[in-house]
């Protein structure tokens, strides 16, 4: 039976593919899964975790990996973006350009890089200049905890 490729079809366009290999979900959904109960059920922390969830519902806008939501004040003071080592930069990049162009009240963003398992954090005021750590001072967390390799 002939299958054409899915390029072919009319409705699959190239911005509509999303890259996420088991690898990168993998480490999404631990992240989730340890902070979810925290909020959920514990009530620990006060931002509650969304994977893959726009910044903005009004408007077409980034979607980091997992965000950390204030629902009180609707805003997202933590993202966290997964990489690969050849994504590492540009996710960097797109973790500090939000963070510095406070549109969306980010003010902690973290990139974990799943290949060498390095964390980088980087905050609000950090002038580009990111850190290697994985301990949130929002949270008082160390998310590295929920990484089960």
């Amino acid at each position: 039976m002939y299958k054409p490729p899915l390029s072919s079809l009319p409705f699959i366009a190239e911005e509509m593919s999303i890259y996420g290999p088991k690898a990168h979900q993998r480490i999404i959904s631990m992240l989730n899964s340890g902070l979810g109960p925290l909020y959920y059920r514990e009530h620990s922390i006060l931002l509650e975790p969304l994977p893959e969830t726009m910044l903005n519902e009004g408007e077409a806008s980034p979607v980091p990996d997992l965000i950390l939501y204030d629902n009180q004040t609707q805003t997202t003071p933590i993202i966290i973006e997964v990489c690969h080592s050849e994504g590492r930069r540009k996710d960097l990049k797109k973790v500090i350009s939000l963070i510095d162009a406070d549109e969306y009240g980010i003010q902690e963003g973290f990139v974990y890089n799943y290949f060498t398992k390095e964390w980088y954090r980087y905050h609000q005021g950090g002038g580009g200049l990111t850190e290697s750590s994985s301990l949130s001072l929002l949270l008082n967390l160390d998310l590295n905890q929920f990484i089960v390799v």
